[in-house]
């Protein structure tokens, strides 16, 4: 069975889409990272994404609710140890206040996926985002030595016990989510299968920004995942809500924010958007968050799920494989590639 990191060798990028800008070095923005709209980084703050308790009786409901109108919802008493979500800020800091000759050492290869670089997305931009970032794919051993050749061991433990949280805690939504969808048995048997699912860790880093009123942190897109799980604890994420603008996403205490990705917009057969979101430099200071993508095992094909009597596919079956590559060739228009 291929893996995650497996499919991105296949789509390499060059250097100058993967190498950060020296942050520590700046003390203007940069015309290369310069966005013109500074204005269109305005959010509606008259609306808020909902915050849906995990052990209330209605969970699954309130939760395929929040899938359905909003493709986002944040989510408290999710299981995650408080202390366990503080231990992986304090490494995310320890990572980034790193030199960044330090980090290059880590830097992510050309055609890898792991590592130290830009965000993935860099490369569909005509502007450079105000963003430094690390993939994990399965253990961090070999880049976190690369970083800490003697003090690597506490930073993989943390990265490795926050992994296996996470996709206990992910199973649990995408069954909530199936429940809701009113699958067959069958079908919620699938959640089962995905003992072999893909799953990757992003630690992002936003750093200072001495104008951040003319930088981007993340451009708008969105995630390929059937879903991404968010902990952050500063504002800076935006979803785009049609029909209302973009809106804000604030953090709300223990809470987890969950968005919708690609992958589980074709499972509901368009029934979920798949979120366009990005990341504003609000104010001049800092910023972090960890991101965890949720997909199927690259070799498992996908296809709607629970169509009610007499409605059509709105998409072919296709692997996860093949959708990410579509996705790493071309941005906007993979979800199109395969409507039928």
């Amino acid at each position: 069975m291929s893996t995650l990191s497996e499919v991105y060798t296949k789509h390499p990028l060059n250097l100058q889409q993967i190498i950060p800008l020296d942050f520590d070095s700046i003390g203007t923005v940069p015309d290369s990272h310069a966005w013109p709209d500074s204005d269109g980084f305005v959010s509606n703050d008259r609306f808020s994404i909902p915050t849906i308790d995990l052990e209330d009786s209605d969970a699954a409901k309130l939760i395929g609710h929040a899938c359905e109108i909003w493709g986002a919802f944040q989510v408290v008493n999710h299981g995650i140890p408080l202390n366990l979500l503080d231990e992986v800020e304090s490494e995310v800091r320890r990572l980034f206040s790193l030199p960044t000759t330090q980090k290059l050492k880590a830097l992510r290869s050309p055609g890898g996926a792991t590592g130290y670089g830009l965000a993935r997305i860099s490369s569909f931009f005509n502007k450079f985002m105000w963003h430094e970032g690390f993939t994990i794919m399965g253990s961090p051993m070999d880049h976190a030595k690369e970083l800490w050749p003697h003090e690597y061991q506490k930073f993989c433990d943390v990265m490795e016990d926050y992994q296996k949280k996470m996709e206990e805690l992910a199973r649990t939504l995408m069954r909530q989510i199936l429940k809701y969808l009113a699958t067959s048995e069958e079908e919620m048997n699938w959640v089962g299968s995905l003992g072999g699912a893909s799953t990757a860790l992003q630690l992002n880093s936003y750093p200072m920004c001495p104008d951040p009123h003319r930088a981007m942190g993340l451009a708008p897109h969105t995630d390929t995942s059937l879903f991404t799980i968010l902990h952050q604890r500063t504002s800076g994420l935006q979803i785009l809500k049609e029909g209302v603008g973009w809106v804000s996403v604030h953090p709300v205490t223990r809470a987890l924010v969950v968005n919708i990705g690609d992958l589980l917009h074709i499972l509901s057969n368009a029934r979920f958007p798949c979120v366009l979101h990005r990341v504003v430099m609000k104010e001049p200071k800092q910023r972090f968050s960890v991101a965890f993508f949720y997909s199927p095992p690259v070799d498992f094909h996908l296809y709607p799920l629970a169509l009610s009597s007499g409605q059509i596919p709105l998409y072919r079956s296709v692997s996860v494989a093949e959708y990410v590559g579509k996705k790493a060739k071309n941005l906007d228009k993979a979800l199109s590639s395969i409507r039928i």
